[in-house]
């Protein structure tokens, strides 16, 4: 008698892959909440999307179905950010938990980027187009109403003017030296961000942090993800040999080096990254007994 089949459950960076495959079918809502598998392995992403869903659901029945898009905008701000109580979190905007959805439906509190894509779910089940605007510093959703676009700060559920907008903006433009002459119009701050664009810069916030507390095994996780999300970003690449460097994984470590400098190079850590490379291929090399 022949064993029976048996399916092995993908891991959290194969189910994560599988979601971000290709632009079309990218789903980035639930590839988001599979971030937080990386903390929580055993996290039922299905029963997040679920609860979001009834969220959802709640204040569809609460809204006339000939309700204008202006009266449904104002049911979602006073039933997202007074009723359910979403707001950011000022007191440790700086804890991994901002990131993982699942928190962040638990406890009210997020970043801007987590509170956006939430606020994003939750508005396309009232039929309002919403989108996430990687604004520089801050992550921003702007609705598409008849009479034009509007632009909230999903940290504080606060509508936001061009000239707040554009106040906001001007560290960034005299940092990048955007100013006079050269200045670039608000309007290309303000576009739509990308699924494949969101998802990197969840991952990137992230990625701070552990590498801020030198939490080598969670930014190893995280630059996996990077990788995967972002396979021709040769940088991506780059970071994790050197997270993997850190972890004393010193073959894995320089096949990552060696393919950044086989695509980059010319780039200015070149040089420190060869002489990096030759070290790591010395450790890796197996000793004589």
């Amino acid at each position: 008698m022949s064993d029976p089949l048996r399916f092995q459950a993908p891991t959290p960076l194969s189910y994560f892959a599988s979601l971000v495959a290709d632009d079309e079918s990218l789903a980035v809502f639930e590839a988001a909440v599979s971030i937080a598998q990386d903390e929580y392995p055993q996290l039922d992403a299905q029963g997040v999307l679920d609860e979001v869903d009834r969220l959802g659901a709640r204040l569809r029945r609460r809204v006339p179905p000939d309700a204008s898009p202006l009266q449904r905008l104002r049911q979602l701000n006073r039933y997202f950010f007074q009723e359910l109580g979403f707001s950011g979190n000022v007191n440790d905007y700086y804890d991994a938990r901002n990131s993982y959805l699942n928190d962040v439906l638990a406890t009210r509190r997020g970043i801007p980027i987590t509170l956006a894509l939430l606020y994003i779910e939750i508005a396309s089940q009232l039929g309002l187009t919403a989108r996430g605007v990687s604004f520089p510093g801050h992550f921003l959703v702007k609705l598409r109403l008849p009479r034009g676009e509007v632009v909230i700060d999903p940290f504080n559920g606060r509508s936001l003017s061009r000239e707040e907008l554009d106040e906001r903006l001007q560290p960034y433009r005299r940092q990048h030296g955007l100013v006079g002459d050269d200045d670039v119009p608000l309007g290309l701050f303000l576009q739509a961000a990308p699924p494949r664009d969101v998802l990197a810069r969840m991952l990137r916030n992230l990625k701070e942090i552990h590498r801020t507390a030198e939490d080598w095994p969670r930014l190893l996780a995280v630059q996996e993800r990077l990788v995967v999300l972002l396979p021709r970003v040769w940088e991506e690449r780059r970071d994790r040999g050197l997270v993997l460097a850190e972890l004393g994984r010193h073959d894995e470590a320089a096949k990552d080096l060696a393919e950044y400098l086989a695509r980059r190079p010319r780039a200015d850590d070149a040089p420190a990254l060869r002489a990096r490379l030759q070290e790591l291929r010395l450790l890796g090399r197996p000793r004589l007994h």
